[in-house]
């Protein structure tokens, strides 16, 4: 799904590369890039505060709600952070330790906007589009997660 030339929002199957990403952002007229890669830990706290170790996650959405929220997030970041792109990328299906999951690129005139943007759009996937984590833990135990 691609609303303008300034956002790019996809749901992906494949591992998901930064390099085949980033010349998206290129733009000579800008002087800041920003990204943020969220990746597959090996551990994790639960609410208790007990370390869990996770073997792999697997991501499930429902597409065209998450394709339409992704883009909604992101044109909304453009105008609240004047950003002239923005790009979500997000795996669905297994994702091993020390893959990306989700990938977010926005790009700016100055550092400020781009550096305040990346937490407010990840915060704002996070919350509100629909994609759900199963995790599977090292003794095989799943746990669906889901803010």
């Amino acid at each position: 799904m691609e609303s303008s030339l300034a956002v790019l929002v996809r749901l992906v199957h494949a591992p998901i590369q930064l390099a085949q990403w980033s010349d998206q952002l290129g733009d000579p007229d800008i002087g800041a890039q920003g990204w943020f890669a969220g990746v597959t830990r090996r551990k994790t706290k639960d609410d208790a505060g007990v370390v869990r170790v996770t073997h792999t996650l697997h991501y499930e959405a429902h597409p065209t709600m998450a394709l339409s929220e992704l883009d909604r997030i992101a044109t909304e970041a453009t105008k609240r952070f004047r950003l002239t792109k923005v790009i979500v990328i997000h795996r669905l299906g297994e994702v091993p330790i020390g893959q990306v999951s989700v990938l977010v690129g926005c790009c700016s005139g100055h550092r400020p906007e781009t550096f305040a943007a990346l937490p407010w759009i990840m915060d704002g996937l996070k919350s509100n589009v629909p994609i759900w984590k199963r995790e599977t833990y090292q003794d095989q135990s799943t746990e669906w997660i889901h803010p």
